[in-house]
């Protein structure tokens, strides 16, 4: 009954910004560590970015500095604040979420454009 749905993409000139969300329902993410993961056309699936329960965060290294994740637990909801977006920006954005000894669960993803 877990599902996540991630919402906020759309087309965005360079330079622009956008604030993805993804809204978890069927289970409280709290507790669980969550992560933003992008996919561009014909390449591979890479990590965005990471959030601990404890609101600790990862970045990938060409994210640093422009992108922020953060969470509203009371909201149960997980965001993603890209600022200074480039082309190679351009990706279907994934939330997902991981419970120790379950299954990991994905979104069905957003799609970012990034162009002029």
């Amino acid at each position: 009954q877990v599902q996540l749905v991630e919402s906020g993409g759309g087309l965005v000139q360079p330079g622009g910004s956008l604030r993805l969300s993804c809204a978890a329902s069927g289970t409280l993410i709290g507790i669980y560590t969550m992560d933003w993961y992008r996919q561009a056309p014909g390449k591979q699936r890479e990590l965005v970015a990471t959030i601990t329960g404890g609101s600790s965060t990862v970045y990938a290294e060409s994210m640093k500095g422009r992108f922020t994740i953060s969470r509203d637990n009371a909201k149960n909801m997980l965001y993603l604040q890209m600022n200074s977006l480039k082309p190679e920006d351009s990706a279907v954005y994934y939330c997902k979420l991981r419970i120790p000894g379950r299954n990991d669960y994905w979104g069905q993803g957003t799609q970012v454009t990034v162009s002029s």
